[in-house]
């Protein structure tokens, strides 16, 4: 019987192809919104996470002030050298600590200029903000202590001014006032979670920042390397008393400083994606109750014009109970219909939008099955009424319709 109801159902819908596609195009498009928004969203979810823990998932950032921006350590004392060797010395779970002093200035090279972020800093640097060479070196003890004009450069920095392949190791670039040969090149690392270029940058000496591009000691960044396996919250409570007192602050005095945590920076950015993604997904949904109207109104419309034939197989016969089969078949082969031709467009849309976004694409199979289970569901929820109308019309008066 039920072979029969589904073999009737699909003849009834080709019949009227044109009619069928337009009745099941609100599905398609509720479907194909629903399912590209999450997988976009997912996609986008998966990028802000990896390229803030490409800053290093293991690190706390120390900045004076008590915010972010232009301003933001305004009055607020820089950090001194000596409050490295205390944090490694007292806080315990700190692998490594690195001073960082950045400025964006214009660097030559070959004949080229390009204004470039520089920044000041030690070896440890390399570690806590996970950076990784291509080719060349890290600097040595001996350049670290006197300041030698050395540096190692970005991606960025290497095609602007010596082209995209070309050889850097031992090559000399000019930053500001004073030249320095170029040690290391740095892996490639690609655009940060909140926009810029993280292989645009000069990497030199704290040393040699200190005496000819700043002109003093001061610090205006700390990079903390952390033990994975310590306990974090523990840790950045006893960092932040040791800065309190090494910044002379009393019970009562507001911190002047700032301790950011970029693991919870991703969990925080990552749930802000993910909750975005969930309300799109849902404004997308609504178009799946307007495509199940679509579907109502036409199977109401069909039961008017089949009304004698209804007439007839009532008469001759067939049960309430396989009219009402029929006309719910028919509305829930439609449904699933618009939900495999959502699939399709969707998979289409989601791949050309993450390229175009340069997100990963990721096939989810969970919200693929939710949303034809959905659109299903509707063809069920929405068929009913038409199909209980149907299988009650009385037969003779049905015969006589004209």
């Amino acid at each position: 019987m039920l072979a029969n109801a589904f073999l009737l159902a699909c003849r009834q819908i080709w019949r009227n192809p044109m009619r069928s596609l337009l009745t099941v195009l609100g599905i398609v498009i509720g479907v194909a919104a629903v399912i590209t928004m999450v997988t976009v969203g997912n996609g986008t979810t998966t990028s802000v996470r990896e390229q803030i823990e490409s800053l290093g998932g293991n690190q706390l950032v120390l900045r004076p002030g008590q915010r972010l921006g232009p301003g933001g350590s305004a009055g607020a004392p820089a950090f001194k050298l000596a409050d490295i060797k205390a944090i490694e010395n007292q806080v315990g779970g700190v692998v490594s600590v690195a001073p960082r002093v950045t400025r964006t200035t214009i660097v030559v090279g070959e004949g080229k200029n390009w204004s470039t972020s520089v920044t000041g800093t030690t070896n440890e640097y390399f570690t806590a903000d996970n950076r990784t060479l291509a080719e060349g070196r890290y600097f040595e003890e001996a350049e670290e202590k006197s300041g030698s004009a050395v540096c190692v450069i970005g991606q960025t920095v290497r095609r602007e001014l010596f082209g995209e392949d070309a050889p850097v190791i031992g090559k000399m670039l000019r930053v500001k006032s004073f030249s320095c040969r170029i040690v290391g090149l740095l892996t490639e690392k690609g655009s940060a979670a909140m926009g810029g270029d993280q292989d645009d940058i000069v990497v030199i000496p704290f040393n040699t920042a200190a005496r000819r591009l700043i002109g003093s000691n001061r610090v205006s960044m700390l990079s903390v390397a952390v033990d994975p396996a310590s306990d974090r919250e523990m840790l950045k409570n006893s960092l932040k008393e040791l800065m309190r007192e090494r910044r002379s602050l009393s019970s009562t005095d507001a911190d002047n400083f700032q301790i950011m945590d970029t693991a919870e920076i991703a969990d925080t950015v990552a749930s802000t994606t993910k909750v975005l993604t969930t309300l799109l997904g849902a404004v997308a949904a609504v178009s799946l109750l307007v495509g199940g109207i679509g579907i109502m109104n036409i199977m109401l419309v069909s039961v008017t014009e089949r009304t004698r034939e209804i007439g007839v197989r009532l008469a001759i016969g067939a049960t309430e109970r396989e009219v009402l089969l029929q006309f719910l078949i028919e509305a829930i082969v439609l449904g699933c219909l618009g939900g495999l031709l959502g699939i399709v467009i969707a998979f289409a849309a989601s791949w050309v939008l993450a390229s175009l976004m340069q997100v990963p694409f990721a096939f989810y199979p969970g919200i693929n099955i939710l949303a034809f289970g959905f659109a299903a569901l509707t063809g069920i929820v929405f068929g009913y009424f038409p199909a209980r109308r149907a299988a009650r019309l009385d037969p003779i008066e049905a015969v006589r319709h004209e």
